[in-house]
């Protein structure tokens, strides 16, 4: 991949009208969400999305969300449904994206889709990310703007430390709130489905929806981001449910203990998942292994024991995941 210099944005309104210009020109751009960062690139060209998958070293078979600046404007995209109704007035803007069936003459690139007759579309809540997107007026595809397979960046200078040469630009306005990315679900079926764990707990979108998500099958084919085996992975090796370390660990702690950084001390899920991805950062910098406290399996948990599960997973059994 070509190299070339990677500039740094900031949120005013001159930086926005150079970010939204850049990706009309079919330029890669990371920009903040209230998930992650994301690396953004123009849905409806070919060669923009093929750019992604280049600078992230990302498998071409893995689909893209694409980020719009309203329901209306994926409303354009896809077939709404009576379930995205009530899932889109609950938490759009926000972390949750919705997998639908495909319109006729969307223009998407089937990059975007890795060759789906479906989209992973969302409204971002981060307002910065927002008034982007409405300056590029096209939908944007963006997963994490960080290498394949590894911690998902929760910062600009994550940004940089993974994809400085490799993109145009990175808008910078400071950490991520929520830490994770954002909750999938597909509507593309009979019956709603949870294809990924995310930033909106699956209790509040079944008591949106009135009914019960269907869980997804590990083995089923690949429909959403993030469902990749090995994924989200520092460099060093992952040990789950460590109550104290092991030989030369570092130990990632949740609630009252000793621990080299904690993800809440006070054991709140929501803090422990703003927290994750920089606090993995900050220990993979250590170059030794990571051992990992228990976080409880419900709410935000169930999001971050499926990070934390893909993080540890082998990595020599096949390609590594995406973003």
């Amino acid at each position: 991949m070509k190299p070339e210099r990677t500039v740094s944005l900031g949120p005013s309104e001159a930086d926005l009208d150079q970010a939204a210009a850049l990706l009309r020109d079919g330029h890669l751009v990371a920009f903040p969400t209230e998930t992650v960062y994301g690396l953004g690139g123009n849905a409806l060209l070919g060669n923009a999305v093929a750019g992604i998958y280049a600078a992230k070293g990302r498998p071409s078979f893995n689909p893209l969300i694409a980020h719009v600046s309203s329901k209306e404007a994926a409303q354009d995209l896809v077939h709404w449904s009576g379930l995205a109704e009530p899932l889109a007035d609950a938490f759009w803007p926000g972390p949750l994206t919705l997998v639908l069936p495909l319109k006729e003459g969307h223009g998407v690139s089937g990059l975007v889709t890795a060759g789906l007759d479906t989209l992973a579309v969302r409204v971002p809540g981060h307002p910065t990310a927002r008034r982007l997107l409405e300056k590029v007026a096209a939908p944007v595809a963006a997963p994490s703007a960080n290498p394949s397979g590894r911690i998902s960046p929760t910062t600009a200078a994550h940004v940089m430390a993974g994809l400085d040469g490799r993109i145009a630009a990175v808008v910078d306005d400071g950490p991520c709130a929520v830490g994770l990315e954002s909750t999938i679900v597909g509507l593309a079926g009979p019956d709603p489905m949870l294809l990924r764990p995310g930033g909106v707990a699956t209790e509040e979108i079944e008591a949106a929806l009135g009914m019960p998500l269907v869980q997804r099958n590990a083995a089923d084919p690949l429909t959403a981001p993030g469902q990749m085996l090995s994924h989200y992975a520092p460099d060093a090796p992952v040990r789950l449910n460590a109550s104290i370390r092991s030989g030369d660990e570092v130990l990632l702690g949740f609630g009252a203990m000793d621990c080299d950084l904690n993800l809440s001390p006070t054991g709140d899920v929501t803090e422990a998942a703003a927290n994750l991805f920089e606090f993995l950062h900050r220990l993979d910098g250590r170059g030794r292994p990571i051992a990992i406290a228990p976080i409880p399996q419900h709410g935000l948990g169930l999001a971050i024991n499926d990070r934390l599960r893909r993080a540890a997973a082998p990595r020599d059994s096949g390609v590594t995941g995406a973003s």
